[in-house]
């Protein structure tokens, strides 16, 4: 049996280089993902602050499904299922521009766009309702109350839950590895095989996913310090 040897890995080239390239897909995967999950929770929550009762079950039944259905089952979904109902043309662009990384992306967008959403309407409740009034007052009409007075309130107050689902996006991001993405996940599964030392490899996946979910719940941490409303207290 071999001994415990770390650097046996590390001092690879191979071993190194597949790290590196599943470092980079991973980043890819979940900045790409974190961009429209965060534009598409925009968009609900303001269809969920119209008038219509339309957009208000269609919100309501969007957040629910992202929800209630694993999200491995809804990256399978999009990349076994929708991606072929797509046109011939279109799936060919796609085999030839990463799709597993294009319906990785997609996938886990979509699904944490509900958790995001319902953040910052969380985040909402929590300004006074007199910040509408006076918005309304200075001539502000629906969009323009939400973009200049109520978001930036709501963003600020959702803060804390925000950073704790960007956690959770970003760990969620190995998934990707079951339709095929050759995240960081991936490529230490890979690693394992080729160098049979199961416990170095996945320790090694193990602190780099430690060490990026600390840094960005620390940022998160700084950004709240830096945003907080003068005069509040510190929790």
């Amino acid at each position: 049996m071999k001994g415990f040897d770390v650097l046996a890995i590390l001092m690879d080239p191979r071993f190194t280089s597949m790290l590196w390239l599943g470092v980079k897909m991973t980043a890819v995967v979940a900045i790409g993902s974190w961009l429209l999950a965060m534009s598409l929770a925009f968009v609900l929550l303001a269809l969920r602050l119209t008038s219509s009762r339309i957009a208000q079950r269609f919100v309501q039944g969007y957040i629910s499904y992202h929800r209630n259905v694993p999200t491995l089952v809804q990256l399978m979904l999009w990349y076994f299922g929708i991606a072929n109902l797509l046109p011939g043309a279109l799936q060919t662009w796609l085999s030839n521009h990463n799709a597993e990384a294009v319906f990785a992306v997609i996938g886990l967008g979509l699904c944490q766009a509900a958790y995001f959403c319902e953040d910052l309407r969380s985040g909402l409740r929590a300004v006074p309702h007199g910040q509408t009034e006076a918005a309304r007052a200075l001539g502000h009409g629906f969009l323009g109350t939400l973009r200049h007075v109520l978001l930036p309130q709501a963003v600020r107050h959702a803060l804390p839950a925000l950073v704790n689902h960007s956690v959770s996006l970003f760990k969620n991001s190995s998934l990707a590895m079951a339709i095929g993405v050759a995240e960081l996940t991936h490529a230490v599964k890979e690693i394992e095989n080729l160098s049979f030392r199961a416990f170095e490899s996945y320790l090694l996946a193990t602190v780099m996913y430690l060490s990026a979910s600390l840094l960005i719940m620390a940022f998160g941490a700084w950004l709240e310090q830096r945003t907080r409303i003068a005069g509040q207290g510190g929790r």
